[in-house]
């Protein structure tokens, strides 16, 4: 399957400007040839990565005024024959073009396919066609930076080095085990212990579980607090829309309300939970339940007061409740004549950090955004992002230990390649250097059709 002609529409369905029907294989320019029909007359060869203006044909039909193009192999994104056809955009047509294709001998591609064979082609290791996919995916500046320092190699060339240090030392011990009489077991063993741990602790420290989910999904934020403090309004005025519904009738939000906004590049994502208090309203008990979900999973829990009206045993419980490192103190309405003190939270929240805001004024709000900003920025020198690559990054961590173990133990240093080798091996499959085809399967299963 993977040396016969593939085609899928490789641009996003609904109207547009431009739809990309694209063909990838041996048959693909001539696929293209027999249903384009150049504008130049007499031009039987397209000069390959060079787009050509005419009509893409269905016998004798004119189906779409187009441009097409050919990319030989290998200077292609397969390293194949790629072909394109660039038309208007729109359901219709591009659908027509690709069936026209497939009649002409082509196979529908699979999801992820024109990349599984950049990848099997050698153009791409594993864990840079897998930055193919976060690139399209990235919502923000910081998750478009993080994917591309992925395709650009930033975690193959870590990977890479520590499997380079491990061969290193693999082949210190293979010559061991080979030529006793000439490296003695405890030539080979000095320093053994410490450099399987160092790499070990290095490989760990790459893994950031917390940063790799803020890149996909951004920071989780839940505005929480009793009813009537202002959340819904702050809510609106972060997003700068009338998201949530705004009223002085307590128990107006019943349910989560959600919004998303960038700051700086990075993805913010906000949550208006319904008023905690007791009450009898089944829907308004079963919206204050999910706001307790919500504020269990959040990344950041902003605990929104009102300055302007005197703080009760319900504000002072949920404060003492959310003491968290994860917590921050919002005291609203500022532009209203208080009626308490700012001090009295630290002694009830003191690991919350406390604003002072009024979300009827934009100018106000400049603080929390860039605390928000902040809690949500990721190390540029995060070496891996993806779970699938800290994953085996921790196992191959864990097979370095046991080795290390093994030569505090004083057994015998031969003992150590077996985890040594299993470490490599989980290396090998950030790579793409180690795989079966359930890993690849399950890798490209995610990729859209096209890509």
């Amino acid at each position: 399957m993977t040396h016969d002609t593939i085609a899928a529409i490789a641009t996003a369905p609904g109207q547009g400007g431009v739809s990309i029907v694209r063909l990838s294989g041996g048959e693909a320019e001539k696929i293209l040839m027999h249903l384009f029909r150049p504008a130049k007359r007499g031009l039987t060869s397209l000069t390959s990565h060079l787009l050509t203006y005419g009509h893409v044909m269905d016998g004798e039909e004119v189906i779409d005024e187009c441009m097409a193009v050919i990319m030989r192999a290998p200077r292609s994104y397969t390293r194949e024959d790629v072909a394109e056809f660039q038309l208007h955009g729109g359901a219709f047509t591009p659908q027509r073009v690709l069936g026209c294709c497939l009649n002409a001998g082509a196979r529908l591609a699979e999801p992820g396919e024109f990349t599984r064979r950049a990848f099997l082609n050698g153009r791409l290791d594993l864990s840079e066609a897998e930055a193919v996919m976060s690139l399209i995916a990235a919502r923000g500046e910081q998750a478009h930076r993080a994917a591309m320092r992925q395709l650009q190699g930033g975690a193959s060339s870590f990977i890479r080095q520590a499997a380079d240090e491990l061969y290193t030392i693999a082949a210190g011990i293979a010559a061991c085990v080979d030529y006793p009489e000439e490296i003695t077991e405890e030539e080979a063993t000095e320093g053994l212990s410490s450099k399987l741990k160092t790499l070990a602790d290095r490989l760990d420290a790459a893994c950031s579980e917390r940063s790799a989910r803020l890149l996909a999904q951004g920071l989780q934020v839940v505005l929480c607090g009793r009813p009537n403090v202002g959340k819904s309004s702050l809510l609106n005025a972060l997003l700068g829309e009338d998201r949530a519904i705004v009223t002085p009738i307590p128990g107006t939000t019943r349910d989560v309300v959600t919004g998303d906004m960038l700051l700086g590049g990075c993805q913010i994502h906000l949550t208006d939970t319904a008023g905690l208090r007791d009450t009898d309203d089944p829907v308004e008990r079963l919206g204050v339940a999910r706001s307790g979900k919500a504020m269990a999973e959040a990344d950041v829990v902003l605990v929104v007061l009102d300055h302007a009206s005197p703080l009760t045993e319900a504000d002072k419980t949920l404060l003492q409740e959310q003491n968290r490192d994860n917590t921050m103190v919002i005291v609203n309405k500022t532009d209203l004549p208080p009626v308490w003190d700012a001090s009295e939270i630290a002694a009830l929240c003191p690991k919350g950090k406390v604003l002072t805001l009024a979300a009827a004024l934009p100018e106000t709000l400049q603080p929390l955004k860039e605390e928000l900003r902040r809690r949500a920025t990721v190390s540029d020198q995060l070496a891996l992002t993806q779970p699938r690559h800290m994953d085996a990054a921790r196992r191959a961590a864990g097979y370095l230990r046991q080795a290390a173990a093994t030569v505090d133990a004083g057994l015998p240093v031969d003992l150590t390649t077996v985890d040594i080798t299993a470490a490599q091996c989980a290396l090998g499959e950030i790579t793409g250097d180690q795989v079966d085809e359930k890993l690849l399967d399950a890798v490209f299963s995610q990729f859209c059709v096209g890509k």
